[in-house]
């Protein structure tokens, strides 16, 4: 009979969602709050569906590409720290071997490997990938954590977008009597979602997470829609 080989076993780890979650829950948690609180904002100041509608539209556009030049140049500027971490360990390779076989053996060392097998595994990984082991071991940098700067950009701006169009289809919808009502619920909803939902996939508690988004977002719109109709009186 043939013999089967059994397949690799293949565990997922929360960490390899850690990139794309964090720009994708920041990205729609500031999109829905930033552009409730300045539809709150301008409607406590009296203004017009159309111009609380326009202000919240101007604020979707200028929030998602904000968001997305700020998260890519963040991002980009960490790919550029791992680059130029890369280059140096490069150099050291090229120019003193032997001493970067010690500096791994000393890493392994200091984990609690025995230091005749620390040299072997070191001698073995980087007879296989000297770079590879080095960034890995010594810089912390691994393919699953690697800086994308494109990534994290689009992320954050589809993000903020998404998370903008709420509390804009509740303004075009709702009743005008009960719009500050309307926004300001339906967004401290979507808020806790989220944050319930960015709590379950990172494998943190809901309950802390739900009610950290929802405090602070509340405390956002309420101190906002305060100014314009402070503003709006004064006018």
């Amino acid at each position: 009979m043939p013999i089967r080989h059994r397949e690799r076993h293949r565990e997922r780890h929360r960490t390899e969602q850690s990139g794309w979650l964090r720009a994708t829950v920041l990205g729609a948690n500031d999109g829905i709050l930033s552009t409730a609180s300045l539809v709150l904002g301008v409607a406590a100041a009296h203004g017009s569906r159309s111009s609380v509608l326009i202000a919240g539209i101007a604020g979707l556009v200028a929030g998602s590409m904000s968001m997305a030049a700020g998260e890519y140049v963040s991002v980009h500027s960490q790919a550029d720290t791992e680059q130029a971490d890369l280059d140096k360990e490069r150099a050291e390779l090229r120019t003193n071997d032997q001493g970067e076989h010690t500096e791994l053996a000393a890493i392994y060392v200091a984990r609690g490997l025995d230091p005749s097998l620390a040299k072997q595994v070191a001698d073995q990984l980087m007879a296989h990938d000297a770079l590879g082991a080095h960034a890995r071991d010594e810089l912390g940098i691994s393919e699953t954590l690697k800086a994308r700067p494109i990534q994290a950009a689009l992320a954050s701006a589809a993000s903020f977008g998404v998370g903008a169009i709420v509390p804009l289809l509740v303004t075009a919808f709702a009743p005008e009597a009960g719009l500050l009502v309307a926004v300001a619920a339906t967004s401290l909803i979507f808020l806790a979602l989220l944050g319930a939902f960015a709590a379950r996939v990172g494998g943190a508690a809901i309950g802390p997470g739900t009610t950290r988004v929802t405090f602070w977002g509340a405390l956002a719109m309420a101190i906002t829609a305060g100014v314009g109709a402070l503003f709006g009186t004064v006018v």
